[in-house]
């Protein structure tokens, strides 16, 4: 009987754990109830290599559907000539669908750009934007890999609260594709399209792609490193931006 009892508990231990997602940049990863995570990405360009980018995303599961994160940006450019503090952002996400394979996510943010630069000073209005945004992100997640989309709508503008006719508008439209080759290794790839819905604007928008590959040192640790690539239209016709951006990233959860 004793024995009975200790298989069946070992049983829903090995269960739970089994039930943890692990973090390795899968598009549809969301923390565990109670847990923490912190993705941190370098970043730079092949067509000025002097210059640096730094994100940093860090973020709490209220509960196994609900969670929050906060985000900020750091740049710096010649050896740190010129330095600046970047995007600001609070935002929060709850999953809307969790049904076997089958995953649907909402979230909602508010972001504002640049806080601090050599140019300016802090929230300078003559340069600081502030962005309300929301979104659904939608994917089939399987054991070995995942495909999920997403469509985000943003509001622009020079201050916080002004809903008036000065504002921006744009959408971002994307998918991202997920593959596990063992315990360690992963590939991911991903395309994503931004694109400005006033007509002050000419231009048709941009699209990116992505390629990385990652190593999960544990369930909780992986790092990867990227490729991207751009393509721009505010020319009139579709352009292949100058330089391939390039990056490392370091994600855990505790």
């Amino acid at each position: 009987m004793k024995k009975l009892v200790l298989t069946s508990l070992l049983a829903v231990f090995a269960a739970t754990g089994a039930n943890a997602m692990a973090i390795n940049d899968n598009p549809m990863y969301r923390p565990d109830q109670g847990k923490f995570y912190s993705v941190t990405d370098l970043m730079s360009n092949t067509e000025n290599a002097d210059t640096w980018g730094l994100n940093e995303k860090f973020g709490y599961g209220i509960t196994d559907r609900a969670s929050i994160y906060v985000s900020t940006a750091l740049g710096e450019g010649e050896w740190f000539d010129t330095m600046e503090w970047g995007m600001f952002e609070v935002g929060a996400d709850y999953r809307l669908l969790d049904d076997m394979n089958w995953k649907i996510d909402a979230y909602a943010s508010y972001a504002l750009n640049p806080v601090w630069g050599d140019h300016q000073s802090f929230l300078d209005e003559d340069y600081t934007t502030y962005t309300w945004g929301v979104g659904v992100r939608a994917g089939y997640v399987t054991d070995m890999w995942t495909v999920a989309g997403h469509v985000e709508f943003n509001y622009w503008n020079s201050e916080s609260f002004n809903w008036g006719d000065d504002g921006f508008h744009s959408l971002i439209a994307g998918i991202d594709g997920f593959l596990s080759l063992d315990s360690n290794w992963a590939l991911m790839i991903g395309a994503e399209y931004t694109g400005w819905l006033d007509d002050e604007f000419d231009n048709a928008g941009s699209w990116t792609g992505k390629f990385g590959v990652n190593y999960n040192f544990s369930p909780d640790t992986f790092v990867g490193a990227y490729i991207s690539g751009e393509m721009d239209h505010s020319t009139g016709d579709w352009e292949v931006v100058d330089g391939m951006g390039f990056g490392v990233k370091f994600g855990t959860q505790f």
